[in-house]
């Protein structure tokens, strides 16, 4: 589904992304973890192509991403990749309802009661069948990332992507958030996820990988990672947690 060949990225001087080759399966949940400024953020977000490669190749679903296209293509490519950001981007002018019949009305053209229908359904799955009339302001911020995944879900997109869509909660909003993103990988709907919460990356990735300085340095299942890893920088980084 998702594919890195090669792939290299710097910001001026800073090489934040260093011959990254790896692939996420088709229904299958990817965990990305390591150290803060390991290029973690900045390699979940060439997948939509919110940031742009140097060189290499990255492939979703058979489509090269960082080819040359038009806008209306690469708006096509973006509403098939679901993305849930760290700080919600809800539109504080529109009721839950609305924030999430919006892509659908406006980029699929989808009947507005059709898009109502859908929109509901999937409030209720996130669990908040009974604030489709709020706004955001009214909303916590557990329920606000809810609803931006089903916002994210109205798209009907293949797979899901996720930039630490806990780190911006307070401790007790964070559960409410991961049992929606758990039910989503029980579905089988193929996931990447930034996150800070090893205990989700422990229960429900398929596999995980570890970053530091740009490079993938570790890519197994999770039991592996979490009891022999292999690398000196993963097996310090797990002593921290735990030490913590």
């Amino acid at each position: 589904m998702i594919e890195f060949r090669n792939v290299h990225k710097w910001f001026g001087d800073l090489h934040v992304l260093t011959d990254i080759s790896a692939e996420v399966k088709k229904g299958e949940v990817v965990v990305v973890c390591g150290p803060s400024g390991s290029g973690k953020s900045t390699l979940i977000r060439t997948v939509n192509r919110l940031e742009e490669i140097k060189s290499g190749e990255l492939r979703f679903d058979g489509q090269s991403v960082h080819a040359p296209m038009s806008g209306a293509e690469l708006n096509r490519l973006r509403s098939r990749v679901g993305f849930v950001f760290q700080s919600f981007n809800l539109f504080p002018h529109l009721s839950a309802l609305d924030n999430v019949m919006l892509s659908p009305v406006h980029v699929n053209r989808q009947h507005k009661a059709e898009a109502r229908e859908k929109a509901l359904q999937l409030l209720d799955r996130v669990g908040l069948a009974n604030k489709a009339a709020s706004f955001p302001a009214q909303l916590s911020g557990g329920q606000q990332q809810r609803v931006a995944i089903a916002r994210a879900l109205a798209m009907e997109p293949p797979a899901m992507l996720f930039d630490e869509p806990t780190s911006a909660l307070d401790p007790e909003m964070v559960g409410e958030v991961l049992a929606v993103m758990r039910s989503l990988a029980a579905d089988g709907m193929t996931m990447m996820c930034v996150t800070h919460e090893m205990g989700f990356a422990r229960d429900v990735a398929d596999r995980v990988w570890f970053m530091d300085a740009g490079c993938i340095l570790e890519s197994c299942d999770p039991e592996s990672f979490f009891t022999r890893p292999e690398h000196p920088r993963a097996q310090r980084f797990l002593s921290d947690l735990r030490s913590h």
